[in-house]
């Protein structure tokens, strides 16, 4: 991470002024807030300033590096996942690929009683499709890869994690689940999200997009 020489100023007028609120800091610049939304988004983001709610900004001490490195293994899948398409494992496959292309997805996650039971891709819709099964009555369970051979990932898990289990796995997509024990105290799982390449590189697009200021606050 690359600091600005105004985000340099910025730091160095918190530090011999903390705390202080971005109106002093902007009328020290001789600038509005609206002029520092990114820069100040940017340093806190690092960890270089800390916002103290009703108090102001404070110098934390740290580096950009460590700071950026800190952020990004504390970032939880809970802040950047996405909706999951979920469907029934009694569906048929023909309408699991409708599901698919609707929805624009590459993974289905398969339920049963609303709970997890298997994951389908586009790859193992394809196969399908092209063989000898008929898709207007084979059910997609049949095809799909089932539990216990699925990785997850939960809302407290981190980006770092996810990312690793989505190479190490060589998938597109994991379903971000939280555990239910039943009476009998079997663990059954509910999909609450998923995490995907693209939304991780969303995330790291946006990260970048910090880094080099051009993250506006809305």
């Amino acid at each position: 991470m690359e600091i600005s020489s105004r985000q340099r100023k910025i730091i160095s007028i918190v530090k011999n002024n903390q705390p202080i609120t971005s109106e002093r800091i902007a009328d020290t610049l001789n600038l509005s807030r609206a002029a520092l939304r990114s820069d100040l988004a940017v340093l806190t983001m690092a960890g270089i300033l800390n916002a103290k709610p009703k108090v102001g900004y404070v110098y934390t001490g740290k580096t950009s590096a460590s700071s950026i490195i800190a952020y990004l293994q504390n970032t939880k899948i809970k802040d950047i996942k996405a909706e999951a398409t979920v469907v029934d494992e009694n569906t048929s496959i023909y309408d699991a690929i409708v599901n698919l292309f609707l929805e624009d997805v590459g993974t289905l996650f398969i339920v049963k009683d609303g709970f997890l039971t298997g994951v389908v891709s586009r790859k193992d819709l394809l196969k399908s499709a092209m063989g000898n099964t008929d898709i207007n009555r084979v059910p997609v369970g049949i095809v799909m890869t089932r539990m216990p051979n699925i990785v997850t990932v939960y809302d407290d898990s981190t980006v770092i994690e996810a990312a690793k289990k989505i190479l190490e796995r060589e998938v597109d997509s994991l379903p971000v689940v939280e555990k239910i024990k039943d009476k009998s105290g079997t663990e059954n799982y509910r999909v609450v999200g998923k995490v995907s390449k693209t939304t991780i590189t969303k995330f790291f697009v946006k990260l970048c997009d910090m880094v080099e200021g051009k993250h506006e606050d809305k």
